[in-house]
């Protein structure tokens, strides 16, 4: 049975564990996604049609009523991160909410992509000014997250679009504040929402409930 990846320390990612840590995800939340993705399989031929809280079952050739399969579309996500991750857009109000969010807290951009996106993911942070520290992870983020806020005694939050991460964090570290963020307006009305975690699809109210969840 293989072993968990070992749990990053703050201090070597050049965060201080003296202030308070917001760990935070890219897809959906600080970044376009959907809209960066949808662009790319229309390159390859494909159609995104926003029609549920799913990926690759809003993806179809054209003029099929038929999605594409779970093959095709591991493909084609898989060649997304290869190639064109970097070229999504910021998710509106995001940047400038993590400029005001840094002058209370820590930031670190934790994110489920694959290993060959890590380059242009770093990238795409760095041009758009956030140059917080990216830190990658497969599967629910729950573990790696009670490690990262197990280095510090100051408040700590999270923000992710998808619930289950948002229960795993919940679950592992339970002091940890939790925010859902929907960025895609077309995917809001169809994204599950949960009593456990408050739902701010506005980043400057997100900015404010996170700075107020770490100061408190």
């Amino acid at each position: 049975m293989s072993q968990p990846p070992p749990i990053p320390n703050l201090t070597a990612l050049g965060l201080a564990a003296e202030r308070p840590l917001v760990l935070i995800d890219v897809d959906e939340v600080l970044g376009l996604f959907m809209q960066g993705f949808g662009d790319f399989v229309a390159q390859h031929g494909y159609e995104m049609r926003v029609e549920r809280f799913a990926l690759f079952q809003n993806i179809y050739p054209p003029g099929s009523d038929q999605h594409i399969d779970m093959e095709t579309g591991r493909r084609l996500f898989d060649a997304f991160f290869a190639t064109h991750c970097h070229e999504i857009e910021p998710a509106p109000g995001a940047i400038a909410a993590l400029n005001r969010l840094h002058r209370h807290a820590e930031i670190l951009i934790l994110s489920n992509a694959p290993p060959q996106g890590e380059k242009l993911r770093a990238a795409w942070l760095a041009k758009h000014g956030m140059e917080h520290p990216l830190v990658l992870n497969s599967g629910p983020k729950g573990p790696i997250a009670k490690g990262l806020v197990a280095q510090t005694l100051h408040p700590t939050a999270f923000v992710d679009d998808l619930l289950p991460n948002l229960d795993s964090v919940a679950e592992h570290c339970p002091e940890t504040a939790t925010f859902q963020h929907v960025a895609d307006l077309r995917l809001r009305p169809f994204a599950p929402r949960s009593d456990r975690h408050p739902r701010i699809d506005d980043w400057a109210e997100l900015g404010e409930a996170l700075e107020a969840a770490v100061r408190r």
